[in-house]
């Protein structure tokens, strides 16, 4: 199993973790099914109220998907299969809040999943970043879900800047992507604490609420999404060309 849940029925707050530390916790096919499963699960589940969502380690929360992920796609050109877009748990209708401890790197395809958390603590050593344009990808989900959370200048530049320069966890509080710094060792009692308080309040006005505050943003995330897949399959390199610049990757970045 490349995902781990644990749930603590005195609080009521399960933890979810990404367990592929040795790939930085990138997202495959198997992993982005367990998702989707522990969401649909947690709709039935009446001891689960809050839920903190975290990656195996401290070097990575999540790098997106797995690079050596195949994805076939349909031969039609009206048709983009992305196993991605049913990792969250909005996307699988799911209403209990979700909290995202973030330890180190969550870049790329993690933005599926802190789009969809109710709001993110991250470790101080923690980084954020978006590599699609280096590589020949157009940031299409992960920018727009960004832009739901962050302002439009500072999605901008993470999303064009590519791999060159990372948002330190300090800017992303300072910008209001992180709501809470910890030190690493103590980002899931961070975490699992704000969960705790949540869960400990009746379950039905919390999800209500938290079905408000989406609603509030809906719209607008699901106008601009119906655009994303053509804009992809518009913009993006071809695979061959796409693996050739991750191939011939540098390693220098700044922080910023």
């Amino acid at each position: 199993m490349s995902l781990r849940t644990a749930i603590d029925k005195d609080t009521g707050v399960a933890v979810v973790t990404l367990d592929r530390p040795a790939r930085h916790n990138a997202i495959d096919t198997e992993t982005a099914d367990q998702l989707a499963s522990a969401w649909r699960g947690f709709r039935f589940d009446d001891t689960v109220r809050a839920i903190v969502l975290t990656g195996a380690g401290e070097k990575a929360f999540c790098t997106g998907i797995d690079r050596d992920t195949d994805v076939p796609q349909p031969g039609s050109p009206y048709s983009m299969d992305d196993p991605l877009l049913s990792v969250g748990p909005k996307a699988n209708d799911l209403w209990k809040p979700v909290i995202a401890a973030v330890n180190g790197m969550a870049c790329g395809g993690a933005f599926y999943l802190l789009g969809e958390a109710e709001f993110v603590i991250a470790a101080e050593h923690a980084t954020f970043f978006d590599p699609h344009t280096t590589y020949g990808m157009v940031s299409a989900y992960e920018a727009i879900l960004m832009a739901q959370r962050m302002p439009l200048g500072e999605v901008a530049r993470m999303s064009l800047m590519g791999t060159a320069e990372r948002v330190s966890a300090r800017r992303a509080y300072e910008i209001g992507l992180v709501s809470e710094l910890a030190p690493a060792a103590d980002l899931l009692a961070a975490a699992g604490r704000a969960a705790e308080v949540i869960a400990s309040y009746p379950t039905e006005p919390v999800q209500g609420t938290v079905r408000a505050l989406w609603a509030a943003k809906e719209a607008a995330r699901t106008q601009a999404l119906t655009q994303a897949p053509h804009l992809i399959a518009l913009g993006n390199l071809p695979p061959e060309r796409q693996a050739g610049l991750f191939t011939g990757r540098g390693s220098g970045f700044r922080i910023r």
